[in-house]
């Protein structure tokens, strides 16, 4: 009996070694890691805005979150190589700021995307709608087809006496063809004549506005998708240089001394990004998540740009208006 006695301690004593040697469950199961696919750079405020809404959704870097953050600084044709790579590093989801989700859809078809920002997600066949995206890809679109009329149609009323309004786009984003098509489409109603000037690099802006100019364009839209975000400091000097009105897509250009923007709260979409991002870490598939549109639009100015511009402002505009920076 005393010798089964201490056969059965020494058992329960190895176990317990045994026990306390094995990793628990809480060590053994991995993060979430969560891709950052950026077209901009390693500073950029949507990857900011990005960082911070998973924050506040009670997600800390390092503890129970690994994020890798890939940027192309620009250069659009480093994307595809980004997106492999957070491929290869096995994410669990990629979230895809603005022009990044073509190379993400391309990297994968299996790991779920977010986008964050898009123009046209339908129109460019991203998704296949947007109640029912299908596939892997969901997130938020801000309307740039939807809106191009609406742009078009605010800055020839109130800016553009002439009716010939220029249109400033780079040739490598495949959101602008949309736009152009819908604004040739409406301009013979609005009595506008479309003058199309398109750029490659930021080089090509100082010609730009001149080809602008030189075709009578007394007013511009800039079709505002990342190459608009990442000069827009160049375009608005050019503007600024040349009297030049210009409309932009949303009201951090108006922030920064554009004249005027009319368009979604983009910051709003990519901290509702970060929740599309949670929900897919939390088991959700991103078929069943819709495509979301924003729900407000806002039309910002810039009083001071406008006087600098010698615009004088119309009563009727300035009650539209729901944001008038000084």
């Amino acid at each position: 009996m005393l010798r089964a006695f201490g056969a059965m301690a020494a058992a329960i004593v190895a176990l317990g070694l045994q026990l306390s040697a094995a990793p628990t469950q809480a060590q053994t199961k991995q993060i979430p890691h969560v891709g950052l696919l950026n077209y901009a750079g390693p500073n950029d405020v949507r990857a900011k805005q990005f960082r911070d809404a998973l924050q506040g959704l009670g997600y800390r870097e390092g503890a129970n979150l690994k994020l890798t953050h890939r940027w192309a600084d620009g250069k659009m044709e480093e994307l595809p190589v980004l997106a492999a790579q957070l491929v290869a590093d096995k994410v669990d989801v990629m979230i895809a700021l603005g022009p990044a989700v073509w190379a993400a859809k391309k990297a994968t078809t299996t790991i779920p995307i977010v986008i964050a920002f898009s123009g046209d997600p339908v129109g460019q066949k991203v998704v296949e709608s947007l109640a029912r995206p299908g596939g892997n890809i969901t997130g938020f679109s801000y309307m740039s087809t939807d809106l191009a009329e609406k742009r078009l149609e605010l800055l020839s009323q109130y800016f553009s006496p002439k009716k010939r309004v220029a249109i400033l786009f780079s040739v490598h984003e495949p959101a602008t063809a949309l736009e152009l098509q819908r604004m040739d489409r409406v301009a013979p109603g609005f009595g506008v004549t479309i003058v199309q000037v398109p750029v490659a690099k930021p080089d090509d802006l100082d010609e730009a506005f001149s080809r602008a100019i030189g075709a009578n364009a007394d007013a511009m839209i800039v079709l505002t998708h990342g190459f608009a975000i990442l000069n827009a400091e160049r375009i608005m000097a050019l503007a600024a240089r040349h009297k030049m009105p210009v409309l932009y897509g949303w009201h951090d250009f108006v922030v920064q001394g554009g004249l005027m923007s009319y368009g979604p709260d983009i910051e709003l979409l990519v901290r509702r990004a970060a929740g599309y991002v949670d929900r897919l870490l939390r088991g959700e598939t991103p078929s069943n998540l819709p495509v979301e549109q924003p729900a407000r639009l806002l039309l910002s100015i810039n009083l001071n740009t406008a006087r600098s511009l010698g615009i004088a402002l119309p009563e009727a505009l300035l009650l539209r208006a729901d944001r008038l920076i000084e």
